[in-house]
């Protein structure tokens, strides 16, 4: 058991990219539109990879290092996420504030380059990614101490243990947490309502914002991150936040079709939702943290 979630923990850093093209894919359908498809995703990786890299005028090592420090904390993160219960450590463990300081990394890092660079837009979208980050983080680690509380550790391979069955269902708490961590995912991920994957207007760009400095290998190394970002979250919902069954072989057997499901909920979110405007984004973020603070005070009551 413990070789095949290896495997699969492993397979996160390949697989990953995926999801953003079956969300992209699952998009095209529901508004009538054929579609790149969902392996959409490793052409755009692929052509990268093959074009060279630009050093604006001015920039120093910051800009340079930004995009491969950003990759490997997204390849950490994917590996401190187990996809079962007995995954192994593989030297990182799997504390679920070590998850958080990890993409805390990220993001820092591409905080940096953009200050490097000092572009207009880029500093735009880096001011606007942090702001959101000061509400998202605290929602983040709020939503996983419900689940952490309810499993009594942060380790994350307990938790997704403890979580499983219907046992942990019968109070509202997780529900709770699942509810933050909802809005987790819309952030994280970049989606609408919060931000928009598609835009090309410099002015309404957050996550994608930072990155119009950069191009060719840089570039693949962001585009690879925001794709792991899908896979650490959609994994944790499926795996912490969903009712998914005790034996782990059947979790992982199960997990494929959930995150397919994921996709097409967000998707459907993004078909049916507008973006909001820039200072709303945070009074929903607030509100997702709102629905943690009391799945906490749920857990603490009820037991």
């Amino acid at each position: 058991m413990k070789a095949a979630a290896v495997l699969v923990q492993l397979a996160g850093l390949a697989v990953a990219p995926v999801l953003p093209g079956l969300v992209q894919q699952w998009k095209a359908r529901l508004q009538g539109r054929r579609g790149a498809g969902a392996l959409q995703s490793y052409r755009e990786l692929r052509r990268l990879w093959g074009k060279s890299t630009v050093d604006p005028e001015g920039s120093t090592i910051a800009y340079r290092i930004a995009p491969a420090a950003v990759a490997a904390s997204l390849a950490a993160a994917i590996l401190v996420v187990p996809v079962a219960g007995p995954a192994p450590r593989l030297g990182l463990g799997h504390d679920a504030l070590v998850l958080v300081g990890l993409l805390a990394v990220a993001r820092f890092a591409v905080a940096v380059s953009s200050w490097d660079v000092a572009n207009g837009f880029a500093l735009m979208g880096a001011s606007r990614d942090l702001t959101f980050s000061v509400f998202s983080e605290a929602t983040l680690v709020l939503a996983l101490a419900v689940a952490a509380l309810t499993a009594g550790t942060t380790d994350l391979a307990g938790v997704i243990a403890a979580t499983a069955g219907s046992a942990v269902w019968s109070t509202p708490a997780l529900a709770l947490g699942s509810l933050a961590f909802a809005v987790v995912v819309v952030a994280e991920t970049g989606r609408q309502p919060i931000d928009n994957p598609d835009t090309h207007l410099e002015l309404t760009m957050v996550h994608e914002g930072p990155l119009l400095e950069y191009a060719g290998r840089d570039l693949a190394y962001l585009q690879w991150a925001a794709a792991a970002r899908h896979w650490l979250v959609l994994v944790l919902a499926a795996e912490v936040f969903l009712p998914h069954p005790a034996n782990a072989w059947a979790g992982l057997a199960l997990l494929p079709l959930v995150l397919v499901a994921l996709c097409a909920a967000l998707a459907l979110v993004e078909t049916l939702v507008a973006k909001m405007r820039i200072l709303l984004v945070p009074r929903l973020l607030a509100m997702g943290s709102a629905a943690a603070v009391l799945g906490i005070a749920v857990h603490v009551v009820a037991s």
